[in-house]
């Protein structure tokens, strides 16, 4: 509680002035339970109540040009603060996360609605992502007490200091349980567009901190016993497992994804993520591409769209393997494009968008989306996808040097990604180092045991036009790769 002695104005049934103001900025300062006053208050009460006060010195607070003297009272000769119980929520099944107020560091009060603007901006994107429960608490306070008040497992802060015309904007995200940071960036710029400024950090914020969620939240799933897992702790492990992109982890992410769905049939993001793993395996050479693959991973492709239309990542999941497997562009291009509306920080909702620029060799667009997807998450777990699809565009517009500096970048981000491996080779051939790209053969065949011409074709045949797979199969025959 607050509590101030000055003028008010009443109108309409509520009350204003800075009596008021005062009022509600001390209440933020009390501690749960507690009650802070001004110097005003003080003045009036100090020696007429059976309380003993405790001088907090002059604060500078919200929307207040000048600092207020504030006292807390406490109780008796103890000199204790005055508590009262304190609910403590239980945390809630999927991720949750609260978004504290940023403090303003430059003193200047000003200044303070440019930070409450950005974290309602970074709330808004955050509650974008369905898999995440998000709550704001309206005032600063401890990262233990947020979690046992609000039951959140992540809590977001950070702060604002400007100076002169250039303001940063720095931003943490701690998990309650441990105390443990798991990620931390600043942002700077300059206050010309104040509302601009608002958007990039607040995109900034949550395309960064959507892969360490998840990251965090694989984590915790693979710590779980293996009998107490739910549908959605499988479908964390089937993710980590698709990450290490070797044959095994995708297989045991396969079957993690049939128990998710046997669990929860219109569980959707499972249901996207198992027909994603079937391109995987066809793009690796780990299986073959035959007509019933194609139609279980369709299949499922289209279930997913139609139990999780309003999930980004079920979306462009399902959306990219549509457009791969069976060539329509246009359906995969609708699903993307509504991946984005609901999400437009989704960095990989992006990639894949530019992935489907590339199948229609529109390199310039393409380029355009994994930039943006880059900046959003610059160290995403898949991120060798969007090197590799910069590499390809650079191919796709002619620009050899360039995409041969983006090839080398996926390779070494990911050894075993085949459509890199057979890039490189490419690259070679077409900048006229023919042992180069002889050489280049040989990690492109250890990655791909038996990798052919008509093994390339096969896979390439929906989403690389004519003019660039005649491209590709003229460079791999004269690097020697054989036929069949």
């Amino acid at each position: 509680m607050g509590v101030n002695v000055g003028d008010i104005i009443i109108e309409d049934g509520d009350i204003f002035g800075d009596g008021v103001n005062i009022a509600a900025r001390l209440e933020a300062l009390a501690e749960p339970g507690g009650i802070c006053i001004s110097a005003a208050a003080h003045e009036q009460v100090r020696d007429k109540l059976d309380f003993s006060f405790e001088d907090m010195g002059e604060q500078q607070v919200k929307n207040i040009a000048r600092p207020v003297r504030t006292h807390r009272i406490v109780v008796g000769s103890t000199a204790q603060p005055i508590t009262a119980a304190v609910t403590e929520l239980p945390l809630p099944e999927k991720p949750s996360i609260a978004v504290l107020p940023f403090q303003n560091m430059s003193g200047d009060p000003e200044q303070e609605y440019f930070a409450d603007g950005i974290v309602e901006e970074i709330t808004t994107g955050i509650s974008r992502l369905p898999w995440l429960f998000v709550t704001y608490k309206g005032k600063a306070v401890d990262v233990k007490q947020v979690a046992r008040e609000l039951g959140v497992r992540y809590v977001l802060e950070g702060s604002v200091r400007k100076a002169a015309n250039r303001v940063r904007i720095t931003a943490q995200l701690i998990d309650t349980t441990s105390g443990a940071h798991i990620w931390a960036d600043r942002f700077d710029g300059a206050l010309d567009d104040i509302f601009e400024l608002q958007d990039q950090v607040a995109s900034g914020v949550v395309g960064a901190i959507e892969p360490k969620l998840r990251q965090s939240e694989i984590e915790r799933a693979t710590r779980k016993p293996t009998e107490s897992l739910d549908a959605y702790d499988l479908y964390l492990r089937a993710l980590a497992a698709c990450h290490q992109v070797t044959s095994e982890g995708v297989e045991n992410a396969v079957r993690q994804l049939e128990r998710a769905l046997e669990i929860d049939p219109s569980y959707a993001p499972a249901a996207a993520l198992a027909a994603r793993c079937r391109v995987l395996q066809v793009m690796q050479g780990w299986a073959r591409r035959t007509p019933e693959l194609e139609a279980v991973a369709l299949h499922l492709a289209r279930r997913a769209i139609a139990t999780g239309k309003d999930d980004p990542d079920t979306l462009w999941m399902a959306g990219h393997t549509i457009a791969t497997l069976s060539g329509d562009h246009k359906a995969g291009a609708a699903a993307i494009e509504r991946a984005l509306v609901l999400n437009p920080n989704a960095a990989l909702a992006w990639s894949h968008r530019g992935w489907l620029h590339l199948y229609l060799d529109e390199a310039d667009p393409a380029i355009a989306a994994f930039e943006r997807a880059s900046r959003l998450s610059p160290l995403d777990p898949q991120g060798h996808g969007i090197k590799g699809g910069l590499a390809r565009a650079h191919l796709t517009a002619g620009r050899y040097e360039e995409a041969m500096r983006w090839v080398d970048q996926t390779i070494l981000e990911q050894p075993r990604w085949t459509p890199a491996l057979w890039m490189k080779i490419v690259l070679y051939e077409l900048m006229g180092r023919h042992s180069e790209a002889c050489a280049a053969l040989k990690p492109m065949l250890e990655a791909w045991p038996g990798f052919t011409i008509e093994a390339f074709t096969s896979y390439a045949k929906l989403h690389y036009t004519a003019r660039l797979r005649g491209i590709y199969v003229e460079a791999l025959r004269k690097a020697g790769l054989p036929e069949e």
